[in-house]
């Protein structure tokens, strides 16, 4: 029986895990939610008490870099090989996936993946399946076979292209029981199945055999496999380089954007504007990828934008619809060409990857994770390419083949399985003064929806703080923003669609209030409340306004406003006329933007004293004095004044913002929402 751990894992489990974590670690190895690991326990079977052995195998949809026990799925090892006798052959092999919940092993678990009969039927205590680069680029290669048996002299078997399922384990079964000394096998257009009887050794043979490949390719391969740099597509300085990128980008997300809604991600690495730099660039992109991982997430083909990295941005965007155009038809075609009466239906014919040459690749996807994660996929793709051009010929898998994986049933039973999409999925958020206050409350509330969020704040490191409190750059990043300085407004817009493909959803949040008397109120202070107010909310609006336009997909322009722009109260003429200004922007902007699907409301709050970083500056002090109370009593002294004698807080505002663009009030614009309390003099009228 398997000794176990203190924690009560078998130690043979334990041992998988810990090499999982390790294989999924390096992108060149595999990539992420990509290969599989498994191993065998002998144990005793917890209701009947008889000696039986488990199967502990990575579930569907895993990632091997990040698995745990949980993410495994547990089955009764002779149940699944007990299958092989129901099976009916090739046609007929994905009836046999419906099989496997009737070997599941005791209550929860993750559910058994495609590659389960690979690892089941493997007469070895531990597999791993995995899609290293350079093993890909023999598997990929007009000579995979010939070069498969050169690389490894017959220790590693060869499989022609087979679809994962059943078929594909019984494969790997037979091979091993004719010669028991294999290693391993690789699989045409796809990757490397590997084995031994402990973990150990299953690792120390994943290593190897992936590091012969690259040995291979580098003892023997042509220099500069992809050909020269073409001079026209040379990459620009970097700083030339990330303008043209953070211009393009929102017409580049509009492209990808015509029937889902997506987010983006940029990539400009030294590998991928070598890439993009090439002579064989033209003749590779259309081949698309290979391995079943990478085109799943890239789709059958990337769209190449092949004009010249500084042409005038009216040549690019006309091009680019051309381009755009062509790959919607492109692929509505190929669809046409291999769907049957039983095809799920066409999911879209936007490109997921757009490359650019001389600026970089733009990847795209329903939220930031699947956006990275597909630009990742393509760099494993164009290792592949590389090295197989320096070997032989890039062949990858079959036209037909690549819609059979694409459109496979399996494949969409899995992605009816993911969870709805939260109303905010695929919208990016930018908040100025988002480190504190209503700013904080309100990124958590978008966030929590499922907006990717640009905290902008004049405190870099307290947004940054923020960002990486929301979850990180897959959710949130920050930029520096002074709301008075038009250049740095212009600097953080550009960073923030950068980061995530665009912009949809603006919360003018940013100010500052010091109340004085209309004799004490000097220029300078009313200057400064009316810089950061009024004209830096126009600021901000007019530069994320031209973005969105360029989108083409709409979006919400949200002021925080206050009751004060409508109630007059004393010895606050500069706050409440700056306040004026910004709820008089709201009905100007709707008027404006609505031609473009572009909303614009605001919210007039009153009285957040708790975790407000105005009323802490000493706004609060200045408040109790002019109402003769203490100022750790205001909030409660402004909830008394208001009908339903309760205290704002910073989550209310947040939540008004997130009624104002979930949906909720899809037609309404032009509209100031109090958020008060009820106080009647702040009534809108």
């Amino acid at each position: 029986m398997s000794q176990s751990d203190a924690a009560g894992v078998p130690a043979e489990v334990a041992a998988m895990l810990a090499r999982a974590n390790r294989l999924g670690s390096d992108p060149t190895v595999t990539n992420y939610g990509g290969g599989n690991t498994a191993c065998k326990v002998e144990t005793t079977h917890a209701a009947t008490g008889e000696p039986v052995t488990l199967l502990y195998v990575k579930g569907s949809g895993g990632d091997l870099g990040t698995l745990q026990l949980k993410g495994l799925a547990v089955m009764e090892l002779d149940r699944l090989r007990g299958l092989d006798a129901r099976y009916r052959g090739q046609e007929h092999e994905d009836e046999m996936v419906g099989f496997f919940p009737w070997c599941i092993y005791g209550p929860g678990g993750a559910a058994p993946s495609i590659d389960t009969p690979m690892h089941g039927l493997v007469d070895r205590v531990h597999t791993d399946h995995l899609h290293p680069d350079s093993v890909i680029a023999l598997a990929s290669s007009a000579d995979g076979e010939r070069l498969t048996a050169e690389c490894y002299g017959g220790r590693v078997a060869w499989i022609p292209w087979v679809r994962p399922g059943w078929e594909l384990g019984r494969m790997h079964r037979d091979l091993l029981e004719a010669n028991p000394e294999l290693e391993g096998v690789v699989l045409g257009g796809h990757g490397l199945t590997c084995w031994g009887n402990t973990s150990d050794e299953a690792e120390e043979r994943a290593f190897r055999l992936i590091r012969e490949a690259g040995e291979l390719i580098q003892r023997t391969g042509r220099p500069d496999p992809l050909g020269a740099v073409r001079e026209d597509r040379r990459a620009l300085p970097e700083a030339e380089r990330r303008a043209r990128a953070a211009a393009l980008v929102p017409l580049l997300r509009r492209a990808a954007s015509m029937d889902i809604r997506t987010v983006g991600h940029y990539n400009d690495s030294e590998i991928v504007l070598d890439f993009l730099s090439r002579e064989a660039l033209d003749r590779l992109v259309p081949l698309g990828t290979s391995c079943p991982d990478h085109f799943l997430r890239t789709k059958v083909r990337p769209m190449l934008l092949d004009t010249a990295p500084d042409a005038p941005m009216e040549q690019v965007e006309a091009r680019l619809g051309e381009l755009h155009a062509e790959y919607r038809e492109e692929y509505q075609a190929y669809y046409e060409r291999h769907a049957g009466p039983d095809s799920p239906p066409m999911r879209g014919a936007d490109p997921a990857i757009i490359l650019v040459p001389g600026i970089g690749m733009f990847s795209f996807g329903r939220n930031k994770q699947t956006a990275r994660v597909t630009g990742e996929f393509y760099v494993n793709a164009i290792n592949v390419m590389h090295g197989a051009e320096a070997i032989s010929t890039y062949q990858p898998v079959p036209e037909a083949e690549k819609f059979r994986v694409e459109y496979w049933q399996l494949e969409e039973d899995k992605l009816k399985r993911m969870p709805k999409p939260k109303p905010l999925a695929g919208r990016v958020a930018l908040v100025t003064g988002g480190a504190s206050g209503i700013g904080r409350a309100t990124c958590f509330a978008l966030a929590s929806q499922g907006a990717c969020v640009v905290v902008a704040d004049l405190d870099l490191a307290g947004a940054e703080a923020m960002a990486k409190e929301l979850g990180g750059p897959d959710v949130a990043v920050a930029v520096e923003m002074n709301v008075a300085d038009e250049d740095a407004i212009a600097a953080g817009v550009a960073a923030g669609a950068l980061a995530f493909g665009g912009l949809d959803l603006i919360v003018n949040n940013a100010g500052l209030s010091k109340s004085a008397a209309l004799e004490e109120t000097t220029a300078q202070l009313w200057d400064l409340q009316h810089n950061v107010m009024p004209r830096g909310s126009f600021l901000v609006s007019r530069e994320t306004a031209r973005l969105m336009r360029a989108q083409g997909l709409g979006g919400d322009i949200v002021y925080i406003v206050s009751k004060n722009a409508i109630a007059a109260g004393p010895k606050n003429i500069a706050y409440s006329s700056a306040k004026a200004d910004q709820a008089h922007q709201v009905r100007l902007l709707a008027a404006e933007l609505g031609e473009d699907g572009i909303r614009v409301n605001g919210i007039n709050p009153d009285g957040v004293v708790r975790g407000s970083g105005i009323f802490s500056g000493g706004w609060g002090a200045d408040r109790a004095k002019v109402y003769g109370v203490k100022e750790e009593e205001l909030g409660s002294y402004y909830a008394q004044r208001t009908l339903l004698k309760k205290e704002i807080l910073p989550e209310h505002v947040a939540e008004a913002v997130l009624a104002l663009t979930t949906g909720s009030l899809e037609v309404t614009t032009g509209l100031l929402v109090p958020v008060d309390g009820g106080v009647p003099m702040g009534f809108v009228r």
